[in-house]
């Protein structure tokens, strides 16, 4: 077979996507993607699979398909760590999100949600990076997700400026150790910078569109582009079926 892209980062009606998994199939099929569903599975945010019981019949709908089947779990939450053992097997892969992040003094600060008063840039940045180091040493994920996603409220200032070298060695320090790969997001667009790191260090690239929509699904243009721009080869991109995750579901 000839190779094709992955998808590895999807989302279904299952959670906030607004196509169902079979047209998402369907869609990936004409634009010569292999596609996963990877919805959002945290108590946190209510268009999800919120629960251990509906993470058990979210995978019975997508064994119906010839799809992989992820979920994209929220450090901050705890349901990825109640699921049990035989339910985790039965995801192809798992990525992980920094939806939110502790701070001191803040308690939780939310990507989506209001940025606290007096809280700087550099500070939040800090708690950012010591919660990725700590996401990758405890949760089991294949994937970092978007990787340069940021609250709201920071994204006027020039991601590479939040992101110094400092920050990013850090960060691709933790990944290469955990054996995480680094998404290229189609919705969260990395800086090559920072990419050009992973890659130096030895970090796996992921594919994601993070896609919601019929415009957004299986669009995996941009991310394979810059992948092949720092030289990466295809068939090095993360494709669980052939690097296999720490579900254990390709050792079974």
């Amino acid at each position: 077979m000839s190779w094709l892209p992955v998808d590895c980062h999807a989302h279904s009606t299952h959670s906030d996507g607004t196509l169902e998994v079979a047209a998402i199939v369907e869609l990936a099929r004409r634009r010569g993607v292999r596609p996963s569903v990877t919805d959002h599975v945290t108590h946190d945010i209510a268009a999800g699979v919120r629960s251990v019981e509906q993470v058990g019949a979210y995978l019975d709908d997508l064994e119906r398909y010839r799809v992989l089947r992820g979920g994209e779990f929220c450090w901050h939450d705890t349901l990825w760590r109640e699921l049990p053992e035989h339910l985790v097997r039965r995801f192809s892969h798992r990525i992980g999100s920094l939806h939110a992040i502790e701070v001191p003094g803040c308690r939780i600060v939310h990507a989506f949600r209001a940025f606290p008063r007096g809280l700087t840039a550099d500070a939040y940045m800090d708690a950012h990076v010591a919660a990725l180091e700590r996401f990758a040493r405890e949760m089991p994920a294949d994937v970092l997700a978007h990787p340069t996603l940021l609250p709201l409220s920071l994204r006027e200032i020039p991601v590479e400026e939040l992101w110094t070298e400092a920050r990013e060695e850090r960060a691709v320090a933790a990944l290469r150790s955990a054996g995480i790969a680094f998404e290229i997001s189609n919705r969260y667009r990395v800086h090559e910078r920072f990419a050009t790191r992973a890659v130096a260090a030895g970090v796996r690239l992921a594919l994601g569109s993070d896609g919601h929509t019929p415009e957004q699904i299986a669009d995996v243009e941009w991310p394979l582009a810059l992948a092949r721009r720092l030289g990466v080869a295809d068939e090095a991109l993360y494709d669980p079926a052939a690097h296999g995750s720490r579900t254990g579901y390709w050792d079974q």
